[in-house]
């Protein structure tokens, strides 16, 4: 049952019994309003029947006086008898509902009108001179008429008196049963309600204490408690709970075993970062070792060149000397001058291309084991540094370098970054029109720039070094920091590791390196460094 019902059940119930002791309480007064009207009839009856014989004694003793004076004049009043019919009147309609005393009403009125009758008569015989002696006598005492009003009036009021106070005594029992029920009627209202509502909050009030102590056990992780009975709106929130309950510990179950594999795999990736920590050292030391130990075969090579071709100019002076025949000396000459002669050049430009593959390497090895003095760096000066030691601009060439504020890092490795990027800006300046190359850093505050690099933000500091040049093809574009990758060959010039070493140094800074660039209008490299020290630093 929904707690909508419930509540009006809370009010009909006690509200019906409640009607019923109001209909108690509306039956109890209807009845001493009643009694109250009988005590009040009887009292105006008894004050009719009370007056009733009045005019009756005072045309009594007019009739006596008219006796003894002779005189007609004083018997017969017609008022006297209208007064007394409407009495008589009202008192037989007063007890219209009582057989007794309307009988003794009848009684009363006959033996009055027969008095009358005789009064009449009286009065005829003296108005006529008649003898009167019977009337004189008998106007001596009361008439027996009169005495019978009269005793007929006696036990009426009698009788009215004991009805008089039996209807009062009825009433005031009536007034004291409706003053019970109104009593009985308020506080069993009383009681209702309180009942039923300490019911009904004793059965909410357990119902809402389970349901917050299963919130409690969910909130606390721990099982929860049956669920509660009933279709109302508390059972639905116990069985949401639940649903809930389940959910959670579902979810709880996932989550545990998700974070065996996270952690299986963390591991895997702790292993594996491992692995390729350790291949990678003993990568730079194996590049390292072969690099160092390569320079000694080379330096040899040079040095055997070098005796090859002073051996070759004094077997040249030999043959000017020995006066050989001029076939011989040509052919002879021929060979050394050309064969030999190119052959040893050929040599020394490949032992040249090989100590500078192996320079390349070890500065490649060293950039990965070298221990970084952290501190603030002025760029401005790290970029002046890095364009004195820079090849030399063509005529038409310009470098605007802008505001550089300062980064965190070392000092040497930094100025590398810029040297190669500089140096990669001028190889690659187009020779068909002047050459343009700006140096500068991206404000954070400036939209513009700060929509060029994503996740940028206060704890880093993004450099630019921009050309005009011949540009990068998007196809080359993903191999361009790669060692030994040169976008035009042997043209170019360099061994190819420049950028690669410029992002292996900003990297270890903790910051990254791009390019954004464009075929025939020209390349942007970004460096991105932070400004303050890092917390693996």
């Amino acid at each position: 049952m929904k707690l909508f019902a419930k509540g009006l059940l809370l009010i009909a119930i006690p509200g019906a019994i409640e009607l019923a002791l109001l209909g108690v309480v509306f039956d109890t007064q209807a009845a001493a309003a009643g009694a109250a009207r009988s005590a009040q009839n009887s009292k105006q009856t008894l004050w009719q029947a009370s007056s009733l014989v009045d005019p009756l004694l005072r045309e009594a003793a007019r009739v006596r006086t008219g006796i003894v004076l002779e005189d007609p004049t004083f018997i017969d009043r017609h008022a006297v008898w209208t007064e007394f019919a409407d009495r008589i009147a009202l008192l037989s309609s007063m007890v219209a509902d009582n057989p007794a005393q309307l009988k003794r009403v009848d009684h009363m009125r006959a033996a009055a009108y027969a008095w009358r009758a005789q009064a009449g008569d009286v009065a005829d015989a003296l108005r006529a001179g008649r003898s009167i002696a019977w009337a004189r006598q008998a106007g001596v005492a009361l008439p027996p008429e009169i005495e019978t009003v009269r005793s007929e009036l006696a036990e009426f009021i009698d009788e009215e008196t004991r009805l008089d106070e039996m209807r009062s005594a009825s009433s005031s029992m009536t007034r004291a049963r409706q003053q019970y029920a109104l009593i009985v009627a308020v506080v069993g209202s009383m009681l209702i309600w309180g009942v039923t509502a300490v019911l009904f909050a004793r059965n909410v009030g357990v119902r809402l204490g389970a349901l917050r102590d299963n919130a409690q056990r969910l909130a606390d992780g721990v099982k929860l408690a049956p669920a509660l009975s009933g279709g109302d709106e508390i059972a639905a929130l116990d069985a949401v709970l639940h649903q809930t309950s389940t959910r959670l510990r579902r979810a709880d179950r996932e989550q545990t075993a998700l974070k065996l594999q996270l952690e299986a795999r963390a591991a895997d990736l702790a292993g594996a970062n491992e692995h390729l920590r350790q291949e990678t050292q003993d990568t730079e030391m194996f590049v390292y070792s072969v690099s160092h130990d390569l320079r000694s075969p080379l330096v040899n090579l040079q040095g055997f060149s070098k005796e090859l071709q002073i051996s070759c100019d004094d077997v040249r002076s030999q043959i000017d000397s020995a006066e050989l025949p001029a076939e011989e000396h040509r052919g002879m000459a021929e060979l050394l001058d050309s064969d030999v002669k190119e052959s040893l050049q050929f040599l020394r430009q490949a032992v040249a291309r090989a100590a500078a593959i192996i320079d390349a390497l070890l500065r490649i090895s060293r950039a990965g084991r070298l221990d970084y003095r952290w501190q603030r760096v002025n760029m401005g000066r790290i970029v002046e540094r890095a364009l004195a030691a820079a090849r030399t601009l063509p005529d038409a060439a310009r470098i605007d370098v802008g505001e550089l504020p300062p980064a965190w890092g070392d000092p040497a490795a930094l100025e590398q970054i810029f040297d190669n990027l500089i140096d990669n800006a001028v190889r690659h300046l187009d020779p068909a029109r002047p050459g343009r190359i700006a140096i500068g850093a991206l404000d954070i505050a400036d939209g513009t720039d700060a929509s060029v690099v994503p996740g940028m933000d206060a704890s880093t500091r993004t450099y630019y070094v921009r050309d005009n040049g011949v540009g990068i093809p998007a196809s080359y574009l993903p191999k361009l920091f790669r060692a030994f990758q040169r976008l035009h060959g042997s043209d170019s010039g360099g061994e190819g590791i420049g950028l690669a070493l410029a992002r292996r140094i900003a990297e270890r800074h903790g910051g990254r390196m791009w390019v954004e660039s464009e075929e025939g209008v020209g390349s942007t490299f970004f460096v991105e460094l932070p400004n303050q020290p890092l917390r693996t630093a």
